[in-house]
Formats: C-alpha cells, structure tokens, sequence
C-alpha cells in the first residue's frame, strides 16, 4: 500500500506550480497539514529569516545540539528565543553511542577520514534527526541553492524518503544579499560570526572562516573534497 503521505505530495505537486511556491506557501501547508509542520533551525542567517517568516504560523521549532557548536551559536539561540518568543526544542545525540564513538576513536577522530567523520554526523546530527521529525508530516529547511553545487537543481517542494516526510524549502532561490537584506530590515538575532567570515556554520572543529573567492561550503570540513561535504541530514531526490 503507497505510502499516504507521499499520495499527499504527489497530489501538492499536481496542484501547484512553481510560481506558487513563495514564501506564502508556508501558510498554505499549515492549513493543509494543522501541527504538522516542523522547522529546523542552526541559526544561520537563513534560518532567522524563515523563522521571522513561521513566527506567527503552527509551526514548530527545534535544533540540533551536538554538543561541539560555538558559543556564539549558543548566545544566539538564546537571543532567538527572546526576539522571536518561539520554544526551540532540542535534540541530542544518544549519550551511549556518543560515548563508545568517542572512547574507541577519540575526540577529534573526523579529521581521519570521511567515514569517521561521517560516522560523528551520523550520532551528533543525523540520529537526533530522525528523532526530531518523528510524527511529523512536513519539514521546513532554510537550504538555499547557492549552499552547493548538488543544491543547484533542487525543487522547493520534495519527497524525502529516507524519513518519509515532505520538505519544503521556503528561500531556496534568495540570494545572499536578499538574506543579509532581510535580516538587517528586520532587526533579526544573528550569529555574529557572520561578519568574520564564517558563512556556513556548523560544529566548532569543522568550521572556519572562508577566504576572498572561496565557495560558500568551503569552511565545512575544509579538509575535504568538495564533493563529500554532506553531513547526512538532506537526501534529494
């Protein structure tokens, strides 16, 4: 028997067009699926905008504690809650798994190859994930095309099968400069890394500040190919 959720998807996508898919479609999936919408938040630039944009919508929030963010992702989250007075849930990693991980092959064992690096997403990011979406019927990113090549022929509204959840990606054609533009229009927390060269930001150890000419992803996991930089959380279809 098929999936009804994803008949649901199926259907959205038979109703709508592309030009449909503004930032007024959130309201439009909260009518359609009431306390069914989920948004997850890193407190990126982008994901201060959709949270300005569901502030007043049945939409919940959470993030994603792993335990080894900046403390600046820290202050902002507890500026968010004051400026925006939206609850963020929080996840975390499975304390047993996190510690045999860290026991067998240290703290810092990510930077010895992809699949141990891979391997600290899966219990830190991925795992928590799955948690964090469970009951839910859409999930609401703030991906932005420009993040990274693989991103580039994304639809903003897809299937996800790996967690059997539609997604919706409110921004995912702004550009840079509309983000920075609404943030500062709206006097929105942010995390002031931003303004020291951190663009994408994620865990402490696997984050730097990208040079002049470097791509937007060039701070994650800098020490690998381009083509590997995905922590697991976005399967596209």
């Amino acid at each position: 028997m098929e999936n009804s959720l994803k008949i649901e998807y199926e259907n959205l996508l038979e109703e709508a067009s592309e030009a449909t898919f503004g930032t007024d479609y959130l309201q439009k999936l909260s009518d359609r699926f009431p306390g069914g919408l989920i948004f997850s938040t890193s407190f990126s630039y982008e994901d201060q905008v959709v949270t300005h944009l569901i502030k007043n919508l049945d939409i919940d929030l959470f993030t994603l504690d792993t335990g080894r963010l900046f403390e600046q992702t820290y202050e902002t989250w507890t500026s968010s809650r004051a400026f925006f007075k939206k609850n963020i849930k929080a996840y975390y990693p499975d304390p047993e798994a996190l510690q045999k991980l860290v026991s067998e092959n240290g703290p810092d064992s990510f930077y010895q190859s992809v699949e141990k690096r891979k391997a600290c997403c899966n219990i830190r990011k991925v795992e928590p994930l799955k948690k964090a979406l469970k009951g839910y019927k859409v999930w609401i990113t703030g991906l932005r095309s420009e993040h990274s090549a693989g991103r580039g022929q994304m639809p903003q509204l897809e299937w996800d099968p790996d967690h059997q959840i539609i997604k919706f990606h409110p921004i995912l054609h702004w550009t840079t400069q509309q983000v920075a533009e609404y943030v500062q229009n709206h006097h929105l927390p942010y995390n002031y890394l931003h303004k020291k060269g951190f663009v994408s930001i994620g865990c402490e150890p696997c984050t730097r500040a990208i040079k002049e000419g470097e791509d937007f992803r060039a701070g994650r996991w800098w020490w690998e190919d381009a083509d590997k930089k995905e922590c697991g959380l976005h399967v596209h279809q």
